[in-house]
């Protein structure tokens, strides 16, 4: 599969990337960010992060303002950011223009209803196809572990429980942890695969770590002063009480003060690499 790279830029003595590809899941093309520590200047294989970014945003975000690369080429951890929803002439949006649902509000599923299905299946992507990409042309390892922030961070949660042979570790920013039960995840839940309830149990954070057997290494901070945690729409508090009641090891730290913003992703971003690295060497 053909990629373009579309602009390079040297950073933390590595380089931070991005590429344009066709993908055959979403029908359309995408983007996606990779950022090579130096290590891979030298030919040595490195793992990987993937991260997924939240609402309305796209591989950019994350890249350019959570500060990650400094600490990335200490470790030598290549990170991979895609997009968060297809894109482009042909994709659908909501009618609407909501910042939630449709365009840039993927929530990493696999769309089932109509006209969705037709190119919202960014489970199938990250799961399968990107990491296929990443690996055929880039010189990383098959050492995988997942991130992510909100809708992102549901994703990365998620993406983790049903596939933990695939990744060593998880982590995740101010997840939408129950999103069978917000507002955001019933809307999205709703538009993209229809209005039976029990399809929605396996892209639900909460459903799937009461219920999980293999048990993957978990972090998840949350600030205290999240506008999103305090509204209800995260429920970081329904996924701690599911994990307890599983005995599922996730560390849950309630950061103090920090709201839903990248100030708060900056200030941990250099504690979950780490747990990651960490979890990689194991």
């Amino acid at each position: 599969m053909p990629l373009e790279n579309i602009s390079c830029n040297k950073t933390a003595g590595g380089w931070h990337k991005q590429y344009t590809h066709r993908s055959e899941v979403l029908n359309c093309d995408m983007r996606f960010a990779i950022f090579l520590p130096p290590q891979t200047a030298a030919g040595q294989k490195v793992p990987v992060l993937y991260w997924l970014s939240g609402l309305t945003c796209t591989d950019e975000n994350f890249m350019q303002k959570a500060g990650a690369q400094r600490i990335a080429a200490e470790l030598g951890v290549a990170i991979v950011a895609p997009d968060t929803s297809p894109r482009g002439e042909g994709v659908e949006d909501d009618p609407a223009g909501s910042y939630d649902f449709g365009l840039g509000a993927g929530f990493y599923v696999n769309a089932t209803e109509a006209p969705w299905n037709r190119h919202y299946n960014m489970y199938d992507y990250i799961v399968n196809e990107l990491p296929a990409l990443v690996e055929a042309h880039f010189p990383v390892s098959d050492q995988r572990a997942i991130s992510g922030h909100s809708m992102g961070g549901h994703g990365a949660l998620m993406i983790a429980m049903r596939n933990p042979e695939r990744f060593s570790s998880v982590s995740a920013f101010s997840p939408i942890a129950n999103p069978m039960n917000c507002p955001w995840g019933q809307k999205a839940f709703t538009g993209y695969l229809g209005s039976n309830t029990e399809t929605w149990k396996q892209y639900d954070s909460s459903e799937l770590i009461r219920k999980a057997e293999k048990k993957l290494p978990m972090l998840v901070d949350q600030g205290t002063h999240d506008n999103f945690y305090i509204e209800g729409q995260l429920r970081t508090e329904t996924l701690a009480a599911a994990a307890k009641a599983n005995n599922y090891p996730v560390e849950i730290r309630m950061q103090d003060g920090y709201d839903h913003s990248y100030y708060f992703m900056a200030t941990f971003i250099e504690d979950h690499l780490r747990f990651h690295v960490e979890h990689f060497n194991k």
